[in-house]
């Protein structure tokens, strides 16, 4: 959890549930809430001139979206789609501000999770510009299972379809499932039962 549940709800957050497909935002709406995932799956993502989507980000339990917008009142560069049954804490933006601004563990949490979202960008930018498609899937595999304890070989299940792997890497879905293979012939990863543990 980014901010305690019980904090949240003090300041006057509300629990929604929403189910696959609801959208929280549309790409341009303007941003009025704090939303933290109690649990589910939220991806942020674009849809291309073709219609194409282009995933950003599949965010879930415990982790927040769309708070940076929040400080300067941006327009959202992107839609929250819900991707199984989620239930989200909802805080609005003023009540949100309050509580950073007298919560100073609420606020370095707030900021250290800022930080990660900007070093995710980072590599994924790096990441986008590879045109090797090894080590997107092992650039995007790595940063994921660095936030687990446990970093031994084969321990972390990829908690992502293969075309979500290739809607975050900028790949066809061919191409993710051709690269996996490969991947699993030179021991990078392996796979059980479809599943890949990296």
């Amino acid at each position: 959890m980014i901010i305690n549940e019980e904090l949240l709800l003090a300041n006057g957050a509300e629990y929604e549930v929403y189910n696959t497909n609801d959208i929280i935002f549309h790409e341009g709406d303007r941003p009025q809430y704090y939303f933290q995932i109690v649990y589910g799956t939220v991806e942020l993502n674009n849809y291309r001139e073709d219609g194409k989507e282009f995933t950003q980000n599949i965010l879930s339990d415990g982790q927040s979206f769309g708070e940076s917008l929040l400080f300067n009142e941006k327009p959202y560069p992107m839609n929250a789609v819900v991707k199984s049954e989620t239930s989200i804490l909802k805080l609005s933006r003023s009540n949100f501000l309050k509580l950073i601004q007298y919560d100073t563990e609420a606020a370095t949490n707030m900021f250290r999770c800022l930080a990660d979202r900007l070093f995710y960008k980072y590599i994924m930018l790096f990441n986008i510009s590879s045109t090797n498609p090894i080590f997107k899937l092992d650039s995007i595999m790595n940063y994921l299972k660095s936030f687990k304890t446990n970093t031994s070989k084969y321990s972390f299940l990829v908690p992502l379809t293969r075309q979500q792997l290739a809607n975050l890497t900028g790949l066809r879905v061919e191409t993710v499932i051709r690269t996996v293979k490969k991947m699993e012939n030179e021991l990078m990863l392996r796979i059980v039962v479809g599943k890949i543990y990296y």
